[in-house]
């Protein structure tokens, strides 16, 4: 282990900022702000990340894929996609509790050690040719339930590696890398995939992992802070940080900031309605395609452009600002009956849930105390893989019953409504700032 970054608070880790540097000029002070990556621990916790990001989306397509080979059946896929969400909800929310009772940099170890375990059964039921569908769905919940362990501590983390008025600029930095790998990591295992074979796939992202695990290993320790916290994690500190959560208005009006944006206004469901109907001129499957990809693509546009707003002190209307454009831009891509008219307002759909993630988690991690991180931390990744799977319901059920294209705007334009009628009505979010 690296001693030059042994210690736990930011103060012993990153050099002071110069008050009187100049301010940035030109280039610099549009693009993003790698001030978190002078840090050594949290450049190697972010280096990982572009591995991962990219591996874990390779598994992301190749298990729906071999259970699609196995049962001809996208029923069954729907189910897998099921069977991996309870365990990732389950462990979310203990392991925030987890995260806030022991060192982080273990329990970081531990669970990127299982997930890459995980992996290698992911390629030994691959390359034995087992065809086991009940195999493929066990193993992708206990790797969801790792996960859900993982998550929680990683993010937390975050806050102990960088000072806070950086806590925008890392988050930037790590959400840029994961909607990357959402673009690259699809793309890459489509072409992968004709040449060498899924059991490949597998392998690719548990040699992955093991970057992870070793970059984890040189973190510092990251032991809970608090004297006296709390050594248990049960359900008792688990509805602690619910309590937590309902005392503090800011925490809770941001993870309603995402459930209004997301449940409301992820239209994914839709896609392949809208590439049949709307868009069918254009090619059904190029359509698709293009639907998919334009917010991920936006979010890495707004990623690498985030020196513009990174800096920003005022988070709390900084969210509002975001979900009030999501929706807008969602309400213009349901109007757009062109598909490069679409693409282009799902790509500012996708700028705008970028700022949204970047300033979300800064408040997540600034509000919060640090033995109360993790827990928060849990309830932000239920909310996060909760929030759109919803929205698949929500919006398949209106799609069907209303047309495609109004269900589409019509949500577009709720999210507008609810999010401006919380900011007013509910001051603690638009008076936040660091």
């Amino acid at each position: 282990m690296d001693t030059s970054d042994s210690g736990t608070g930011t103060e012993s880790q990153t050099p002071a900022e110069d008050p009187g540097a100049p301010p940035r000029r030109g280039r610099r002070r549009w693009a993003m702000d790698t001030r978190p990556l002078r840090v050594p621990a949290y450049r190697r916790l972010w280096s990982s990340t572009i591995v991962t990001a990219v591996g874990s989306q390779l598994t992301a397509v190749a298990v729906p894929k071999q259970i699609y080979d196995i049962t001809g059946s996208s029923a069954w896929v729907g189910a897998a996609s099921l069977a991996g969400l309870l365990p990732l909800i389950v462990f979310a929310l203990w392991g925030g509790a987890v995260a806030d009772a022991m060192d982080r940099r273990k329990l970081l170890l531990i669970t990127n050690s299982g997930i890459a375990v995980t992996s290698v059964l992911f390629w030994l039921q691959a390359v034995t040719g087992l065809e086991s569908v009940t195999a493929l769905m066990v193993l992708l919940a206990v790797q969801q339930a790792f996960w859900g362990l993982n998550a929680p501590a990683r993010n937390a983390s975050i806050a102990r590696l960088v000072p806070q008025e950086q806590l925008a600029a890392a988050n930037a930095l790590g959400s840029t890398v994961m909607q990357t790998g959402q673009v690259v990591g699809p793309l890459l295992a489509g072409v992968l995939i004709p040449v060498i074979g899924l059991p490949e796939l597998y392998l690719i992202d548990a040699l992955a992992l093991c970057v992870t695990v070793w970059a984890v290993y040189r973190l510092p320790s990251l032991p809970p802070l608090a004297a006296g916290g709390t050594r248990r994690a049960g359900v008792r500190e688990i509805a602690a940080g619910f309590r937590y959560i309902s005392a503090h208005k800011v925490l809770l009006l941001s993870f309603l900031a995402d459930i209004v944006a997301m449940v409301l206004g992820m239209p994914r469901a839709l896609f392949p309605q809208l590439a049949s109907e709307t868009y069918a001129p254009y090619g059904e499957g190029l359509a698709l395609g293009l639907l998919f990809a334009a917010i991920p693509i936006g979010a890495v546009v707004g990623g690498l452009f985030s020196g513009t707003f990174s800096r920003a002190r005022r988070h709390g209307w900084m969210v509002i600002g975001a979900v009030v454009a999501w929706g807008a831009a969602i309400t213009g891509f349901g109007l757009s009956g062109s598909l490069w008219l679409a693409v282009a307002f799902l790509a500012l759909a996708g700028i705008a849930d970028m700022v949204s993630m970047v300033f979300r988690g800064a408040i997540l991690l600034s509000a919060a105390t640090d033995e109360m991180r993790g827990r928060m931390q849990g309830v932000f990744t239920v909310v996060v893989a909760g929030g759109p799977r919803l929205a698949d319901v929500l919006h398949g059920t209106a799609g069907s019953a209303f047309g495609a294209r109004t269900a589409v705007a019509g949500g577009g334009i709720l999210v507008v409504v609810v999010m401006l009628t919380l900011a007013l009505t509910v001051p603690a979010l638009r008076r936040y700032r660091v």
